[in-house]
């Protein structure tokens, strides 16, 4: 089972040597960024939050997204957990600017983690593989959510989110890319990053702020 493990520093700074090694055209946002994240930083956040944020933030902007989920959360009064969304009606969500099939994904993702034999309360204990196939399944959840969730939550080191739009756009700056690339071409160029695509892919979300 993975559980998961803080990387120190030097494990980090040892990762951005060898993307550079291996792909010379990251070297310049590298150094123009601060270390990654992802792995080396523990999530002060819940699960539940966590994936409950992240279908409040489908399809909106940084700002709108932070909106509903203030908004939500004062509605829960003042807590976003899975007992307090479970309280709250259709009408009382939908009231705080959610959307129809938000609210059904936020108020199923509340009763599964109200479900005390539910694999959701053992999920920094799984694989990669065995989250998706229990998150998968739940209305609202797809792929993204799932690959944010395990990258910024469980601090999973090799998760390549090839369908997320900056993580493309990253690479084809700092690629110089003149066409889109497309997600099944990103998905066998990461290949060489195995082990550690998700620091990879945090350098790309880094390329479209400084290149």
């Amino acid at each position: 089972m993975n559980t998961q493990v803080l990387i120190s520093d030097q494990k980090a700074r040892s990762i951005a040597t060898k993307i550079v090694e291996i792909d010379p055209a990251f070297s310049n946002v590298i150094a123009n960024s601060k270390l990654c994240t992802i792995g080396r930083i523990k999530s002060e956040e819940t699960p539940f939050y966590s994936l409950a944020a992240s279908i409040l933030s489908q399809q909106l902007s940084t700002k709108a997204a932070d909106t509903i989920i203030k908004r939500t959360t004062e509605t829960a009064g003042g807590e976003l957990t899975p007992r307090r969304v479970a309280k709250l009606s259709q009408e009382q969500i939908r009231a705080s600017g959610v959307s129809g099939a938000k609210t059904r994904s936020l108020t199923e993702l509340s009763n599964v983690f109200l479900d005390k034999k539910s694999g959701v309360h053992k999920l920094h204990e799984l694989s990669d593989s065995e989250i998706s196939a229990l998150l998968l399944p739940l209305f609202g959840i797809g792929r993204w959510t799932i690959e944010m969730f395990l990258m910024f939550q469980l601090g999973r080191l090799d998760v390549w989110p090839v369908g997320d739009l900056g993580v493309r756009r990253g690479w084809e700056k700092i690629h110089k890319a003149r066409v889109e690339l497309e997600p099944k071409k990103l998905e066998k160029l990461g290949d060489k990053f195995v082990g550690f695509r998700s620091h990879v892919a945090w350098y790309c979300w880094r390329g479209t702020e400084l290149i």
